[in-house]
């Protein structure tokens, strides 16, 4: 829950990602996570996250992720100034399930959220359905262009019901596996009931670190 000004939803803001995901073996991988955000590009930093939690891979192309994390957004103009709007704590549960369709990988994205917003106690569900690209190569490995897109829901238990949608779309490049670039356009409508809702829109710039005994291949299926 953002409190966003008209004028600054005018204008293009800025989201920032560092990710790790630490492999114990090929089952179970750690996770944690930086974020910020700004209403420019690089002024005006509202919003951060800190997070973290566990992933176990099942059989298939399957994993179920139990996550946990603080969520802040302070007072606009200014960078990450007090007082702060919204002070939020959230418990998750997640399913993921990918697949290939020739070159393209997809991955589903299940999300259950529990939400203190300032105390208040929210539920919130989302799903995503993501695609993969690779440009230069047959598949995703070191020294990889890729392009990938999104699109993301978001819905609760109460009327209105439908709460957001984020659609995202760019290019990244896989280093080796220990890192990933991505790069982006990134749109958030938020729906409010009496307004009809607003949007903005964001250059999202993420580093994806990928660390421990597993060789798998980084993705973004955890990142916020």
């Amino acid at each position: 829950m953002h409190f966003l000004s008209s004028a600054q939803n005018d204008v293009l803001g800025g989201w920032y990602i560092v990710n790790l995901n630490y492999h114990l073996n090929q089952k179970f991988t750690l996770y944690s996570e930086i974020q910020a955000r700004s209403q420019h590009v690089a002024n005006d930093f509202y919003y951060r996250e800190l997070k973290g939690g566990a992933s176990y891979a099942l059989t298939g192309n399957g994993a179920v992720f139990l996550g946990f994390g603080n969520y802040k957004t302070y007072t606009i103009p200014g960078n990450f100034e007090k007082p702060v709007d919204v002070n939020e704590n959230r418990f998750w549960e997640q399913f993921t399930l990918t697949n290939n369709i020739s070159r393209i990988k997809f991955e589903h994205r299940y999300r259950i959220e529990q939400r203190w917003l300032n105390g208040d106690f929210h539920n919130r569900f989302r799903y995503r359905l993501a695609a993969y690209v690779p440009i230069n190569h047959a598949t995703i490995k070191d020294n990889t262009f890729i392009f990938s897109v999104f699109d993301e829901v978001f819905f609760t238990d109460k009327a209105p019901y439908f709460l957001r949608n984020r659609v995202f779309f760019g290019p990244g490049y896989q280093i080796n596996k220990l890192l990933t670039i991505q790069t982006g356009f990134l749109r958030q409508f938020d729906y409010h009931e009496i307004d009809g809702g607003t949007g903005k829109n964001f250059l999202q710039v993420s580093l994806l670190f990928n660390a421990g005994s597993s060789n798998r291949t980084l993705n973004r299926s955890d990142a916020d």
